[in-house]
């Protein structure tokens, strides 16, 4: 892993601060996690805007745009999974397991819920007008109990709203073993867990798909917990990698990315930008690392990203999938017939339009009674 250098040349240094851990466990206010998420949430929506499908083109100028357009904001997930263990770290140590389940729920599982549920209803009323006006709308109109088990099946496990629940799982999994938090033997582990699924895709031993990946982010939740817990050496330990180094470890493991994806499409693997790939781990942790080192960016604290962020995520699924699917159908646009730069242009206006709408809707309810609807 890229921060391995980090949890063993610095193991003299950790052993040092864990004496003084203790000490400065008080809540830390770290400015560079706003940046992060901000450009994370960005990256996340962006992705989820894309109109370009992975077997759409076979020439090489377009594979290539496709490719970049897919993998270069491919860093969002783990960068969250790794932020989120910096800012859970003090709470496991502030409240008891049930005490920090509980507000869990009122600021994370109760919105991700309201959002969810709407996003089903909202797609069953889509279906019922279609059906009312002669579609053939298959299970809905003859076996609606199963249809709506499908269609929460589909919501839960393969939408981005599995990835809450899998953050959940995971945040539980630590809860469980907290006892061996700070380990680094435990770390060990649930990185071997990790790069199993990274195999997996090579070797199809099981599922391929993110939903199967059930314990695969569990280490990027746990390094952030211990990078916390060793947060200045850690600064210490970036401070001195020269931006020389770091930019060339972006542009390699960029490259190796979009290779790896290249190379599991041609084996006919669906999930070909799977976000556990090995080379998009080793992306993911450099790219991490450069946000880090770079700092707070003051023109994203507009954005006001520590209230808008988990609202702009719960919010930006419908809009493109429900909302916009809704205005552009009876277009009946074929993305298939566009060039990539068409393509590449119709997913930066979804993306605009999904981020900026997501962000006002939440920064609304955020000044309303209703901001609970938005969460934390």
């Amino acid at each position: 892993m890229v921060i391995a250098p980090f949890l063993w040349a610095n193991r003299k240094e950790l052993r040092m601060a864990e004496h003084n851990a203790d000490a400065n466990s008080s809540k830390k206010n770290f400015d560079f996690v706003d940046t992060i998420r901000c450009i994370s949430m960005m990256g996340i929506v962006w992705e989820h805007s894309s109109a370009i499908s992975i077997d759409l083109y076979t020439d090489k100028t377009s594979l290539l745009v496709q490719s970049f357009s897919l993998q270069a904001f491919k860093f969002v997930t783990i960068a969250f999974f790794l932020i989120g263990g910096f800012l859970i770290n003090h709470k496991f140590q502030e409240y008891s397991a049930k005490q920090y389940l509980k507000n869990r729920f009122k600021n994370t599982i109760k919105p991700w819920l309201f959002w969810m549920l709407l996003f089903v209803a909202l797609t069953i009323i889509d279906r019922l007008v279609a059906w009312h006006k002669g579609s053939d709308v298959g299970l809905l109109s003859t076996n609606f109990p199963l249809y709506f088990y499908k269609l929460m099946n589909m919501t839960l496990f393969f939408s981005p709203y599995w990835f809450i629940l899998n953050f959940l799982i995971c945040i539980a999994i630590l809860l469980v073993f907290k006892r061996y938090l700070y380990k680094t033997w435990f770390g060990i582990i649930l990185a071997l867990l990790s790069l199993t699924y990274s195999l997996n895709l090579h070797f199809r031993w099981f599922e391929t798909t993110h939903s199967a990946a059930l314990f695969g982010f569990v280490f990027y939740l746990w390094l952030g917990v211990y990078l916390n817990r060793y947060f200045e050496t850690f600064k210490q330990w970036v401070a001195r990698l020269s931006w020389g180094a770091i930019w060339a470890g972006i542009i390699i493991t960029l490259a190796l990315s979009m290779a790896e994806s290249f190379y599991l499409i041609n084996t006919g693997l669906k999930d070909a930008y799977n976000t556990l790939r090995i080379t998009n781990i080793f992306y993911s942790l450099i790219v991490f690392v450069a946000l880090f080192k770079m700092g707070p960016i003051k023109a994203i604290q507009h954005l006001h990203p520590r209230q808008t962020t988990f609202g702009i995520y719960l919010i930006h699924f419908i809009i493109l999938e429900r909302i916009l699917y809704m205005v552009f159908q009876p277009l009946a646009l074929d993305f298939s017939q566009f060039n990539i730069w068409e393509n590449t242009g119709i997913t930066f206006a979804r993306f605009l339009v999904a981020y900026v709408s997501s962000f006002y809707i939440t920064l609304l309810l955020n000044r309303t009674k209703l901001k609970w609807m938005v969460g934390q």
